[in-house]
C-alpha cells in the first residue's frame, strides 16, 4: 500500500521511535470483530451455542469477539436473530466505554449505520429511551434495520443538526456518544479507498465540524451527564486540538477516566499544546493493539440535573378487537399504556417521546404492525421484540435445520402442527429459541411472512 508522503510524516512526528513497528501492522491481517447482542442472550450463553471454530476474545471489549473469514458469520441464522453484530474491534469501543445504565436517556449524535447505536440500546435493555440520529437521512434506513433486528423498542430514530435538536431536547440526555465524522487516517490499514478522499480533504475541515457538533452536544447533555467523543483518526487536529478547543470554550466540562487496558496509549496534550490533562484520552494504534486507529475522549458536565417530573399518564387507549384477540397470545415486554394508533398502524412508544412538531425522524418507538380488513397483521419488528416464551405458538427450528435458510429467503415451508403451539393461524418462527419473523400455519403449510427486506439472499 503506498501511503500519502504528508501523512508518513506527519506519523514520524507522532510516534518517533515506534513509527517502524506501526508501518510493519500494515502486514498484520485485517481484524474482524462481532459483538455479542448481551440484551437477547449474555456472553456465556453466547459462548455455549456459538457454532464457530476460530472466534477469540477481544481483550477490552467483553462481549467482543474476533473472527475469521471462514466463520461467515453474516451467513448463519443467529445473525438474523440479532444475537450479535459484526463491527471492528477498535469501533467497538466507545460504546464501552461511555457508563449506560438502565432507564437512562442517551443520544447517539451520528448513529448510523448503528454500531454503537446497537450497542447502547443493549445496555439500555429496553428501558429508558435512545435517540439515534444522523444528519444523512438515507443513512437512517441502514440505522433503523439494525436497532430493529436488535429487537430495540425504546427508540427514536432521527435526521436533523444538533441545533435542530436543541429545540426538543436541551439539557434533555443523561449520556451522548459522538463518534465523529473525521479524516479516517486510522482506517487506512484496513480500507485503502479512503486514502484519495483524506488528500482532497484533509483534518482541517473535520476538525471544523466536529467542533461545531461537539458545541451542539453540550447543549444537549444535562448537568452531570456524560458524553463521549471518538473518531477513527491519528490526527492531532481533529482528536487532542478538538478536546483543546472544546475545554477552553465550555468550562462546565473535564475529562473523566476511562478504564485502562494493555495496549492503550494515553492522548498527547503536548501535540497541541494544551494546558488540559489530555493524557486521559485514549489513543488505539494498530501496533499496540489488535485493532484500527481510534480516539476517545470522556467528558462530564459539571452540575446536578434537575429532578426528572414524572410524565403524566394518558388515558389507555381502547384497543381495536382485532389488536385485542392477537395481544391475548402475547407476553408484552414493555407496558401496553404505550400502545398508540396512527391511521391504521399500531406502535408502542416509550416514555420520554413528547410531541415534536417539525421533527424529522424515521421511527418513534416500535411498529407493531398494521390492521388490515378486521385482522391484525403483527410486524417485523414486533417479532425480534420477543421471546420464544412471549407468544403463544411457536415454531422453534434448530440452526442445522434446511428450513430456517429457506424461511429466511422468504420461502414457503412445511410444518407439522405438533410444531407450534397450535394447528392453525400465527406462529413466532425461531431458531434455536430465539425469534427470527412470522408465519401463519395453514394445514402444515407455513406462509412466510418474514420481511423482505431483510431476506437472505441466495
Amino acid at each position: 500500500m503506498e501511503l500519502p508522503v504528508s501523512f508518513m510524516e506527519h506519523m514520524k512526528r507522532i510516534l518517533g521511535p515506534e513509527y517502524e513497528d506501526y508501518l510493519k501492522s500494515y502486514e498484520k491481517p485485517k481484524f474482524m470483530g462481532l459483538r455479542v447482542n448481551t440484551s437477547k442472550l449474555s456472553v456465556e450463553e453466547f459462548e455455549r451455542i456459538q457454532p464457530f471454530t476460530s472466534l477469540k476474545r477481544v481483550s477490552w471489549i467483553p462481549n467482543g469477539y474476533y473472527y475469521t473469514e471462514e466463520d461467515a458469520p453474516t451467513r448463519h441464522p443467529y445473525y438474523y436473530a440479532g444475537l450479535y453484530y459484526i463491527q471492528e474491534p477498535s469501533a467497538m469501543t466507545p460504546a464501552s466505554v461511555l457508563p449506560v445504565e438502565k432507564g437512562e436517556r442517551v443520544l447517539d449524535l451520528c448513529a448510523a449505520p448503528g454500531g454503537k447505536a446497537t450497542e447502547l440500546a443493549a445496555r439500555l435493555s429496553h428501558t429508558g429511551l435512545l435517540v439515534a440520529n444522523d444528519a444523512s437521512a438515507s443513512r437512517t434506513k441502514a440505522l433503523l434495520k439494525n436497532l430493529e433486528v436488535f429487537g430495540m423498542p425504546n427508540i427514536l430514530i432521527t435526521s436533523e443538526m444538533g441545533d435542530r435538536l436543541d429545540r426538543y431536547f436541551h439539557e434533555f440526555f443523561d449520556k451522548i456518544l459522538i463518534d465523529a465524522p473525521c479524516s479516517g487516517e486510522g482506517m487506512f490499514r484496513k480500507q485503502a479507498h479512503m486514502i484519495p478522499a483524506w488528500e482532497k480533504q484533509g483534518p482541517e475541515v473535520f476538525a471544523r465540524m466536529q467542533r461545531e457538533i461537539l458545541d451542539q452536544a453540550a447543549a444537549l447533555l444535562k448537568p452531570g451527564g456524560m458524553m463521549l467523543y471518538s473518531t477513527c483518526t491519528f490526527s492531532e487536529l481533529e482528536n487532542e486540538g478538538s478536546m483543546d478547543s472544546f475545554l477552553k470554550t465550555h468550562p462546565e466540562f473535564h475529562l473523566a477516566d476511562i478504564p485502562w487496558y494493555d495496549g492503550f496509549c494515553p492522548g498527547r496534550p503536548e501535540l497541541v499544546g494544551s494546558p488540559f490533562p489530555l493524557e486521559k484520552c485514549v489513543r488505539l494504534f494498530p501496533h499496540k493493539i489488535d485493532g484500527e486507529g481510534h480516539f476517545l475522549a470522556l467528558l462530564r458536565k459539571d452540575g446536578e440535573p434537575a429532578e426528572r417530573r414524572p410524565e403524566k399518564a394518558g388515558r389507555p387507549l381502547k384497543l381495536p378487537p382485532e389488536l385485542s384477540d392477537f395481544l391475548k397470545d402475547v407476553k408484552l415486554p414493555f407496558d401496553p399504556a404505550g400502545i398508540q394508533m396512527r391511521d391504521t398502524k399500531v406502535f408502542w412508544m416509550p416514555e420520554g417521546i413528547g410531541r415534536c412538531p417539525g421533527l424529522r425522524f424515521l421511527r418513534s418507538g416500535l411498529y407493531m404492525g398494521e390492521l388490515l380488513k378486521k385482522r391484525f397483521e403483527p410486524s417485523q419488528a414486533f417479532a425480534m421484540v420477543l421471546k420464544k416464551e412471549s407468544y403463544a405458538s411457536v415454531i422453534d427450528l434448530s440452526a442445522e435445520d434446511e428450513r430456517v435458510i429457506r424461511y429466511l429467503k422468504g420461502e414457503t415451508i412445511e410444518a407439522e402442527p405438533e410444531e407450534g403451539g397450535r394447528p392453525e393461524g400465527w406462529q413466532l418462527v425461531c431458531v434455536d429459541g430465539y425469534p427470527l419473523g412470522w408465519g401463519k400455519l395453514v394445514r402444515g403449510v407455513l406462509r412466510n411472512k418474514y420481511f423482505s427486506g431483510w431476506r437472505m439472499q441466495a
